[in-house]
């Protein structure tokens, strides 16, 4: 009689995700994060945390470090403990993010060595509202 084994599942891994290593500094829009180490091309560099809250109580709270999750989610970063609130916009960005679930991932949209500061960009709604009316200060639109 054959041995009956275990049914095996596969649980499905988590990858970890572990952020390297920054500092926020002074920079041309004011503080900015900035990576400390080389970072290759599609490596992950940190998460962008915060509570999760409804779009309506986003509305009612407002602040500039809402990141949409969805039509009906969102993430206020407004906390210190969240690092990755000083990553400025910027319309050549070295930086992409990726949402997954609930979590958002800022991840290297190319080579980025020790000492650049780490950008993305906010998408064009941000830009209309909260920085053309003052003038984008990324490189490219400052012509460097």
């Amino acid at each position: 009689m054959a041995k009956q084994g275990k049914k095996i599942t596969k649980k499905k891994a988590k990858k970890k995700h572990i952020s390297k290593k920054v500092s926020v500094k002074r920079s041309r829009a004011g503080l900015g994060l900035f990576i400390e180490e080389d970072v290759h091309k599609g490596e992950f560099i940190i998460e962008y945390t915060g509570e999760i809250i409804s779009t309506e109580e986003s509305d009612r709270r407002g602040g500039k470090y809402l990141f949409e999750l969805s039509s009906k989610r969102r993430v206020d970063g407004k906390s210190r403990k969240n690092l990755a609130r000083y990553i400025n916009h910027s319309c050549r960005p070295n930086c992409d993010t990726e949402v997954k679930g609930s979590r958002i991932f800022v991840m290297a949209r190319r080579k980025i060595l020790s000492g650049e500061e780490l950008s993305y960009d906010y998408g064009k709604e941000y830009v209309d509202e909260h920085i053309k009316p003052f003038g984008c200060k990324c490189l490219r639109c400052l012509g460097r």
